[in-house]
């Protein structure tokens, strides 16, 4: 195999040379150990150019518009002068490992444009809706230079809520339906969202787009929001038609301020630092405990025990947790 040179990688990612940030990302997602050690000395390395863009997380309900939102925030956002990453997370099929990735393609205007940089990953099987390696992914796309960052999870289901975790305004995206959609929401998301925009707002659909924003909006006021300092506005917007875009863009800065002001954004990119050492040993302990040599011999023979009802599933994990306890 062919050395990996790390500072290759480096000088590329700060002179915001494309090919070799793709490359960089493309390093820091591989799962081999070679790869994963030469991508933590990079990802280090680049750590004191990071910290300075702004993060923006992005849900919602299926067939909200999430990829057209963005694309069409991703426009403003660069006719303005601002450098634009957008870090699209795709589901990974559980049978086949693999997944659609086709962000790119839906997004095509945006990613024509020089000051854009669009990476759809695979969400691996990772819950809350962001890649395994995201957190890595927005350190470089900093580093190149790009002071926005946008990262559009795989919609609302049982664990978005990650990406709150690791951005700095979180926009959960809905559409009319009122009562109905809010069926399908998480409390937990809504409980930390930063805003809630309903999309879609135009031609004959303005109407009810403007009621069902009514309807969240007093929703919402049931629910603690995720500041005391914040209470999450409701909007209407239309990606289509681009109304309402900068408005949201505007509530972003807002917010961004008022959480400077009060010391709640520091405090905050603290605890993005501690969630992301967290996970980091998460994912350390998963690799350790399924590398183990005994793991590997006796998982095989307990999970057919269990499939064939000849041992229940309590007493076959006490078996596997017991590598832990020597």
């Amino acid at each position: 195999m062919k050395p990996i040179d790390v500072n290759w990688h480096i000088r590329g990612v700060l002179d915001n040379n494309r090919k070799i940030l793709a490359k960089t990302i493309t390093l820091i997602e591989s799962s081999l150990p070679v790869h994963q050690e030469s991508a933590r000395e990079i990802v280090h390395r680049l750590l004191p150019d990071s910290g300075k863009s702004i993060r923006l997380g992005v849900t919602g309900v299926p067939g909200a518009g999430k990829s057209t939102f963005i694309e069409s925030l991703g426009v403003m956002l660069t006719e303005k002068g601002r450098r634009v990453a957008v870090l699209a997370v795709d589901p990974s099929s559980t049978r086949s490992g693999g997944s659609i990735l086709a962000d790119k393609t839906r997004m095509e205007k945006l990613s024509s444009s020089e000051m854009a940089f669009i990476r759809p990953s695979p969400s691996g099987g990772t819950l809350g809706g962001v890649a395994m390696k995201t957190r890595e992914t927005m350190i470089v796309c900093e580093a190149a230079g790009f002071d926005v960052l946008i990262v559009e999870t795989v919609g609302v289901g049982q664990s978005e809520t990650t990406v709150s975790s690791m951005t700095d305004f979180f926009l959960v995206l809905l559409i009319s339906g009122g009562g109905d959609e809010l069926q399908g929401i998480k409390k937990g998301v809504l409980e930390l969202a930063n805003a809630v925009a309903v999309n879609k707002a135009d031609g004959s659909n303005r109407a009810n787009a403007e009621k069902a924003r009514k309807e969240y909006e007093s929703a919402l006021h049931l629910l603690r929001p995720a500041s005391p300092d914040w209470s999450p506005p409701v909007m209407t917007c239309s990606a289509v038609e681009m109304t309402g875009i900068d408005d949201i863009w505007n509530t972003v800065l807002r917010h961004r301020e008022k959480m400077i002001s009060t010391g709640e954004f520091s405090e905050k990119r603290r605890m993005q630092s501690v969630e992301w050492m967290r996970s980091l040993v998460d994912c350390g302990l998963r690799e350790w405990y399924y590398g183990n040599q005994g793991v590997k011999e006796l998982l095989p023979e307990l999970t057919r025990e269990v499939e064939k009802g000849l041992m229940d599933p309590t007493a076959a994990a006490e078996k596997l947790l017991s590598f832990i306890k020597k």
